[in-house]
């Protein structure tokens, strides 16, 4: 069942009296429950896509929809983690957790207590929940992050590079626990990342963009099994593919997408 559909999504900016083409006929879906992970040059427009799903940029033309119903502005259905964690400094942990069911105002206190109480625990900071933000580890603040997203009970959790800015050890530890988490929460999810192996280990199936204007290359189904470790990323398949990925991200574009 899609949950997630795009369809010749395309999206252009006016910079410097130039109009510039950023997504040029858009075309996937994802399905209720899969992980999707998007990669692609810098510059091809995938954060411009996901902003787009989460409501945050308007589109001219082209369909995006979930359960079918067109996305026109930001809605409870979506939640979005950012590269950089935004929780709010004054906040304790638990504070951060309830802040997205606060401004949703469909959970009543109990409801609230509960479900922040269970994703805290389900990222592992059971015991943090008075603390705040800046007695915390870069990879601590992220974990609060994704609990606050999926404690608010979205449809279609969007994640934009959410561990860039993370040390590379703290970066394969997170996900390892992203998918321990996601393997409970079960939640759909559009995974945006620079980093190929990153997309591969994680995600069900890689859309590969183009460069700008951004376009879908390729889609590529991730062949393994789940649990996965980290181990699988020295497994010969898995080399296999990320050579695949990388020599598509790394073919020169047909042209810029930008006209006079």
């Amino acid at each position: 069942m899609v949950k997630l559909a795009v369809e010749r999504l395309t999206k252009r900016y006016w910079r410097d009296s130039r109009d510039v083409l950023a997504l040029s006929e858009v075309s996937f879906s994802v399905e209720d429950g899969e992980f999707m992970a998007m990669v692609g040059p810098s510059g091809c427009g995938k954060t411009t896509l996901l902003n787009i799903v989460a409501g945050l940029l308007p589109y001219e033309q082209g369909l995006v929809s979930i359960d079918g119903k067109r996305v026109q502005g930001p809605g409870v259905d979506r939640a979005v983690v950012f590269q950089h964690s935004s929780l709010l400094p004054w906040r304790t942990i638990a504070g951060n957790v309830r802040y997205g069911m606060e401004l949703q105002r469909r959970f009543d206190k109990a409801q609230m207590r509960q479900r922040c109480e269970s994703f805290i625990q389900l990222v592992g900071l059971s015991g943090f929940e008075r603390h705040y933000p800046s007695e915390l580890s870069g990879g601590m603040q992220q974990r609060v992050n994704l609990a606050r997203a999926l404690a608010a009970d979205p449809k279609v959790l969007l994640m934009d590079e959410p561990f860039a800015a993370l040390d590379a050890q703290t970066r394969e530890f997170m996900q390892a626990e992203l998918l321990k988490i996601w393997s409970q929460a079960r939640k759909t999810v559009l995974f945006i990342t620079h980093q190929i192996n990153e997309a591969i280990y994680l995600a069900d199936r890689v859309v590969v963009m183009s460069a700008r204007p951004g376009r879908v290359k390729d889609v590529f189904r991730v062949p393994f099994g789940r649990p996965r470790t980290l181990g699988l990323k020295r497994d010969p398949r898995f080399l296999e593919i990320e050579d695949a990925i990388w020599r598509l991200v790394e073919e020169k574009p047909e042209r810029i997408g930008m006209a006079v």
